[in-house]
C-alpha cells in the first residue's frame, strides 16, 4: 500500500470514532466524561450524539437554567442525565475538574466557556489536574491534500513556550501518536527557515530538540528540525533544498514555534483545506477534549473518540501495572 496515498474523504475521522466505539464496548460500558458548561444548543447535540454512539457517558455541569434552555433549543431532554449544577462558568470549571479528581470521571469535555477559564481550574496547584508534565495542546487534521492525518502543536494552551516546555510538548504529541497507531511518528520542528540562525530563535529550539532526542530526552519518535512548512509536508519542496531526511516531506507531527502559528496552521488547513479535525490535551491527570465554540459537532465528537483512546489506554496500563 502506498503511504503517501491520499484516502477518500473523511476515512481517518470514520475509523477513528469506529476504533473508539468497539474499544468502548470491549470495555463495557461507555467512557464517564464531565461536560464543563455546555451551555449551548451545538455542544449539548454533539454530546448527545457521542453518547449514543457509545463513546462517552456525560455527566453535565452548569447552572441549570442555561442547561435547560440549551436542551430546549437543540431539541433534548437532559433529566435522564447525571448534571450537577452551578452558579456560573468558573463555578461550573471549579466542580469539573473536582469530579475528575475524585474519579468519578476519566474525561474532561469543554463546553462553551473561555478555554483560559477551564484550564485555571485545571492548573490549579492544590485542586486542579495537573502532573509533572508540561499541558499541551494537540490538534489532529487530516486534509485532503496530505495522506496522512498531522498531529500539530501546540496550538491552543502555550503561547510562547520555552525549549524545556517544547521538550514536554514534542513527547506529549509522540505519545498520543502511538495510541492512534503510528509506531514512530516523524516529527517536524517547524520554522521560517530550514538553517539554524540564532536571528530566529524557533530554529534554535528545533536544533536543541533534535539533540535532545538524541540524548534520549525525547523517545518514541523521529526528529528534524528547523523545517520549513513546505519542506516539511512535500518532498519535492524537500528535494529541491537538498535535505537528507526522512522526516522531511512526509511528517506525523509539525511541532509549532508558537501558539498564534499553530493556531492559524491548524485552522487554515480546517477552513481553506476542508480538514477534518480533532483536538485534546495532553499531560494532565485526564485527557481534556478542548475544542472550539466554533467547532463542528463532527469535530467534537472525533475529538471525543481520541480522548476514549487515550482514557482506555491508561486504564490499561494501570491494570497492567497491578496484575
Amino acid at each position: 500500500m502506498d503511504e503517501n496515498a491520499i484516502p477518500p474523504p473523511h476515512a481517518w475521522r470514520e475509523a477513528l470514532i469506529a476504533r473508539a466505539v468497539a474499544l468502548s464496548r470491549e470495555m463495557t460500558a461507555p467512557t464517564p466524561t464531565v461536560v464543563c458548561h455546555p451551555s449551548d444548543a451545538s455542544s449539548l447535540e454533539a454530546i448527545f450524539e457521542a453518547a449514543e454512539a457509545g463513546l462517552i457517558a456525560p455527566i453535565l455541569v452548569g447552572p441549570e437554567a442555561k442547561l435547560r434552555a440549551a436542551a430546549d433549543a437543540a431539541g433534548r431532554d437532559i433529566d435522564g442525565l447525571p448534571s450537577v449544577f452551578s452558579e456560573h462558568s468558573h463555578d461550573s470549571a471549579a466542580k469539573a475538574v473536582a469530579l475528575v479528581r475524585s474519579g468519578r470521571a476519566q474525561l474532561l469535555m469543554k463546553g462553551a466557556l473561555h478555554t483560559d477559564e477551564l484550564m485555571h481550574a485545571v492548573m490549579d496547584p492544590n485542586l486542579g489536574l495537573r502532573t509533572g508534565r508540561r499541558v499541551s495542546h494537540v490538534y489532529m487534521v487530516s486534509t485532503p491534500a496530505y495522506p496522512r492525518p498531522l498531529l500539530i502543536t501546540d496550538a491552543a494552551i502555550n503561547i510562547a513556550p520555552d525549549l524545556d516546555a517544547k521538550r514536554d510538548i514534542v513527547q506529549n504529541a509522540i505519545d498520543l501518536a502511538h495510541i492512534l497507531g503510528i509506531a514512530s511518528p516523524r516529527v517536524a520542528i517547524l520554522s521560517a527557515v530550514e538553517t539554524v540562525t540564532s536571528k530566529i530563535p524557533s530554529t534554535l529550539d528545533a536544533a536543541a530538540l533534535c539533540k535532545m532526542a538524541d540524548r534520549g530526552q525525547i523517545t518514541g519518535g523521529r526528529l528534524d528540525g528547523p523545517l520549513a512548512f513546505d519542506n516539511a509536508v512535500n518532498l519535492d519542496a524537500a528535494a529541491d533544498k537538498a535535505i537528507v531526511s526522512d522526516v522531511a516531506g512526509q511528517a506525523d507531527i509539525l511541532v509549532v514555534p508558537d501558539l498564534v502559528s499553530g493556531n492559524i496552521l491548524a485552522k487554515l488547513l480546517i477552513y481553506l483545506t476542508g480538514a477534518d479535525a480533532a483536538g485534546v490535551v495532553m499531560g494532565s491527570r485526564a485527557p481534556i477534549i478542548l475544542t472550539s465554540r466554533a467547532d463542528s459537532k463532527a469535530t467534537r465528537i472525533a475529538s471525543c473518540a481520541v480522548a476514549v483512546l487515550l482514557a482506555q489506554d491508561a486504564a490499561s496500563l494501570k491494570a497492567a501495572l497491578k496484575a
